[in-house]
């Protein structure tokens, strides 16, 4: 019997080290699903801003369609340039509306303000719209991959155009 005792020497601590190996490897995968599971969360989040955003567009085209009755040209042709100057003459003063302000006015500092908040809230925030009769055809697009592309043909090839969020409203 004690011969049998000798052979077996040192085998228990083979098998503590095939259990750490298969640990480390289980906590390495934890790991990388943790990583893919905030980055899925971040692009969620960067989804729901834009799609937030298009709304808000949406409703500001109709705040200018109840103030005079018609849909104001100023939103027929939204380029999705942004410049990061100062901001339109604001036609709202004291939570009150200024009473020389038209809808023309309105709508430029609503637009500024949109696109502002588009390029702060997303990589590479950029807003447009266009009309096409009565339809009106938001387009959200950022740098969902944050790699510095700059194309706007929402071709769905992140390495040359940015991500787009399209919404289309009847006014």
């Amino acid at each position: 019997m004690p011969s049998l005792m000798n052979n077996s020497k040192g085998f228990t601590l083979v098998e503590v080290m095939i259990a750490l190996v298969v640990l480390a490897i289980g906590m390495l995968g934890l790991a990388s699903i943790q990583a893919v599971g905030l980055q899925n969360n971040a692009t969620a989040y960067m989804r729901t801003l834009s799609m937030q955003s298009a709304y808000n567009m949406a409703d500001m085209i109709r705040t200018a369609n109840d103030t005079d009755g018609t849909v104001t040209a100023s939103f027929d042709a939204v380029t999705s340039t942004y410049n990061a100057g100062s901001p339109p003459a604001s036609c709202i003063q004291n939570n009150a509306t200024l009473p020389n302000c038209n809808s023309t006015a309105m709508a430029t500092f609503d637009i500024f303000q949109w696109k502002a908040r588009l390029a702060d809230i997303l990589p590479s925030g950029r807003g447009a719209v266009t009309r096409t009769g009565e339809i009106y055809e938001i387009k959200i697009m950022w740098d969902e991959d944050r790699t510095g592309v700059t194309g706007e043909a929402c071709s769905g090839d992140s390495s040359v155009d940015l991500k787009c969020y399209t919404l289309h409203v009847q006014i």
